[in-house]
């Protein structure tokens, strides 16, 4: 689908909708794609009409033009303009890492009915950006590094399998060999992965209450990406946000604990009452 946000150049993005219910956007984090949901989607699909989106430069959805500024606002221009594209108005927002922050900028924004940020990025000191940065760079590099065919073989090995996840998931051995490959492959092939690790070097990613938006902070009590004690921080910055810890699981929930992730999603995510 592509869109013309105003004032911007037009935007495309690769998405997919399942279920029915109430209108729920996720998004996901760098280097990451739209099959980041893929073990919550069909345990969601009874309640909620789903729509996973790659954002620009990753998974299908081709990168900004280099015109369009790479910045949160302009994110959330687009975002604007792709839900208006959809037709639907004020959904549920779920996003992990990068796409927890943006979350946290439509619910200021007033284009989300609830915001469940799953380790937003950006509350991280310089120090804590600067290991985050090096672990992401690591990783890419690593995987840039592997033909594909030794990618594809030494992720079915328990031991290449740690080193190469480890990194992200609390429980690296656990999900499908191909769900694994898959997201190696969308790491190293993320066009946008520099040009937004740069900006996230600005300075203040996110500021202020989101007073009239319920808002659910998740975090994964080994993350080792970006380290729990960093919803402090969130919570310090919106009062009344809901924090909820993840035992054992690392920076993707959603690959350590499907089923624990959708119970948090779907109790973020309540119906309107004349929906219940």
């Amino acid at each position: 689908m592509t869109c013309q946000p105003a004032g911007l150049g037009p935007v495309t993005v690769a998405y997919e909708q399942q279920g029915a219910g109430e209108p729920l956007v996720l998004l996901h984090g760098v280097g990451h794609h739209r099959q980041a949901w893929d073990t919550v989607v069909p345990l969601l699909a009874d309640h909620r009409h789903t729509i996973a989106m790659d954002l620009p430069g990753f998974g299908e959805s081709p990168d900004l033009d280099p015109t369009v500024p790479r910045d949160l606002r302009t994110a959330v221009a687009w975002l604007r303009a792709v839900l208006a594209e959809l037709g639907v108005e004020r959904p549920h927002v779920v996003g992990h890492s990068l796409g927890g922050l943006i979350a946290l900028h439509l619910g200021q924004a007033g284009l989300a009915r609830s915001v469940t940020a799953l380790a937003p990025a950006g509350f991280w000191t310089d120090a804590e950006r600067r290991h985050t940065y090096a672990m992401l760079a690591a990783a890419r590099h690593s995987v840039r590094l592997l033909p594909d065919t030794a990618m594809v073989r030494l992720a079915h090995t328990a031991a290449a399998r740690t080193a190469l996840a480890g990194t992200f998931f609390g429980l690296p051995d656990r999900g499908p060999h191909e769900t694994l490959i898959a997201d190696l492959r969308a790491l190293r092939d993320a066009t946008a992965f520099s040009a937004t690790l740069r900006a996230g070097r600005a300075p203040c990613l996110y500021s202020g209450d989101i007073p009239d938006v319920p808002v659910t902070i998740v975090w994964g009590t080994c993350d080792r990406v970006l380290p729990p004690r960093q919803a402090a921080r969130v919570q310090a910055m919106i009062p009344g946000a809901r924090l909820i810890q993840l035992p054992d699981c690392g920076h993707v929930p959603m690959n350590d604990a499907p089923d624990l992730v959708t119970r948090v999603i779907l109790e973020a995510t309540p119906s309107a009452p004349e929906e219940q």
